[in-house]
């Protein structure tokens, strides 16, 4: 499976065009959605799994606006857009996520914040290009693709929260072909 394959998939599942679209209607800078919109996807596909929707607990919309640092307004944000499509969305700008990881410099857009996220294979995202989905993937897909669990850069001294995370999630559970990698 490569970029092409997985923008194949997107554009062929109504329901993730249906949240892309949903998303783009914000008018968003920099925006994305990652986590488990897309990740859980390719990892049902890789094991066979055919749902009408992705295995998500909520729409993971993130983009990029250092004139607007309002937490507050995302928390409204998603807020309003609860409910959207049958969805939970939470919708945070990474122009001041990077307080939460007790990092003095700000990222300097989506991409380079997404790249801080905890596992390689949840920091892939799609979004929109005139009306086309793309792939954004600081790290690349490979680990995604190849079933891969492996903590981000910024992560590997942080395992405790890595395998905490698998656990609570049960992806090994619910995908058995997964491997974690530490390097």
């Amino acid at each position: 499976m490569n970029e092409k394959d997985i923008i194949q998939m997107v554009k062929d599942d109504e329901w993730m065009m249906n949240v892309l679209h949903e998303a783009e209607k914000l008018g968003l800078p920099d925006w994305m959605i990652g986590a488990g919109f897309l990740r859980n996807k390719v990892w049902d596909h890789l094991h066979g799994i055919v749902r009408e929707v992705a295995d998500t607990n909520d729409i993971d919309l993130v983009y990029f606006d250092e004139k607007n640092l309002d937490e507050k307004g995302d928390e409204e944000l998603s807020k309003n857009m609860s409910g959207v499509l049958g969805l939970d969305w939470e919708i945070v700008n990474q122009a001041y996520t990077h307080q939460w990881h007790h990092r003095e410099i700000p990222y300097l857009n989506t991409t380079e914040a997404l790249a801080e996220w905890v596992e390689t294979a949840t920091s892939v995202a799609v979004t929109l290009v005139n009306k086309k989905p793309k792939i954004v993937a600081p790290h690349g897909i490979n680990d995604l693709v190849n079933l891969i669990i492996k903590p981000s850069p910024t992560h590997k001294d942080q395992l405790d929260g890595f395998y905490k995370r698998i656990e609570s999630k049960k992806w090994l559970e619910k995908w058995p072909k997964l491997k974690i990698m530490l390097d």
